[in-house]
């Protein structure tokens, strides 16, 4: 799976030590915003010291981000893991037109005006069902 968007957060690096081969670990976390109509964020995570070096991430940049979704159980709650396996840096002048609309663009049209007030179809209570 693909997310493109704007680096928001970048979290504290973890590290230790693996209790089952005693190697040394690294991992840390990112938020990432869509630049959608309604953006949204998510958190994804990058694990190992060479891809945190190869990935090179940092606030404020655009990027396409390939991840995997894993989920696991704990103590019988489920949660979701987003762990990214690639992470493309976006050429922020090369966006689509679409993205940003024009200043002449025209509105979506307004919701309907309400009947006036002295409608003869219209109960005596305003509910609207």
């Amino acid at each position: 799976m693909e997310i493109e968007g704007r680096i928001i957060a970048v979290l504290p690096e973890r590290g230790g030590t693996s209790a089952r081969t005693g190697n040394p670990w690294k991992s840390q976390e990112f938020v990432i915003e869509t630049h959608e109509q309604y953006p949204k964020k998510c958190v994804f995570r990058v694990f190992g010291a060479d891809r945190l070096a190869q990935f090179n991430i940092q606030s404020g940049e655009e990027l396409r981000v390939s991840f995997d979704i894993d989920a696991h159980e704990y103590q019988g709650r489920w949660f979701n893991d987003i762990s990214a396996w690639n992470v493309a840096r976006i050429d922020a002048s090369a966006q689509p037109a679409a993205q940003a609309a024009p200043a002449g663009a025209a509105e979506p049209a307004p919701f309907p005006p309400a009947p006036a007030a002295g409608d003869a179809a219209e109960s005596a209570d305003d509910l609207p069902f």
